[in-house]
């Protein structure tokens, strides 16, 4: 659930185009000037993080929808403010905190001979599988946001499941290959959402 829904971006689709993409609130007033209510009822809205279809009644004036849209997933304009960190009285200089490590003896050898000691090279280690931890989680979410909206729009196309293997193998040269006939607007926004499965890749 998103504290401020009107804040985060999207990209809006009628057929295979795109109509408006950009913050919810720009793409929810775009829509409403340029569409008219059929077509509106045929927009599809996915959000950009996440790949997923968003869900919007467009019923009344632009304020009316986006005040629906509040109401519905608890919009916080003021969540920043609201929650704020509380500082700790007497909080360890440089948020420094002591804890207890169990190791073999050869790792405790090791890490005393590695320059600057036991705890400078323990802080390192962590940093560097945080790091790794970190890219791994923005491909897995590429990968996720991507297979939500190709099942979306385009589950019928030739040659989708091939395409959706390529994404979880990460071989950006037959991803290309299999999505490069699909309609433009939609092949573009699969290439952007996929920009981190292929973080070597240039999309």
């Amino acid at each position: 659930m998103r504290n401020d829904l009107t804040r985060f971006y999207c990209t809006a689709f009628l057929g295979v185009r795109v109509v408006a993409s950009g913050l919810l609130e720009h793409v929810v007033s775009t829509v409403k000037d340029v569409l008219d209510d059929r077509d509106v009822t045929q927009l599809l809205i996915f959000d950009d993080s996440t790949g997923k279809q968003i869900d919007v009644d467009f019923r009344g004036k632009t304020g009316d929808v986006l005040k629906r849209l509040g109401e519905q997933f608890g919009d916080l304009p003021d969540t920043e403010v609201n929650h704020q960190p509380t500082r700790r009285v007497g909080r360890p200089k440089l948020g420094v905190v002591s804890g207890e490590v169990t190791l073999l003896p050869r790792h405790w050898e090791w890490l005393k001979s590695q320059p600057g000691g036991a705890s400078i090279t323990l802080r390192k280690l962590v940093d560097e599988a945080r790091r790794a931890g970190e890219k791994q989680d923005k491909i897995r979410e590429s990968q996720e946001a991507t297979y939500h909206f190709m099942t979306a729009m385009a589950g019928n196309f030739q040659q989708y499941e091939e395409a959706l293997r390529a994404l979880y193998a990460g071989d950006l040269d037959r991803f290309y290959q299999f999505i490069d006939d699909w309609a433009p607007d939609i092949r573009s926004h699969i290439k952007r959402l996929a920009a981190n499965t292929f973080p070597e890749g240039n999309l």
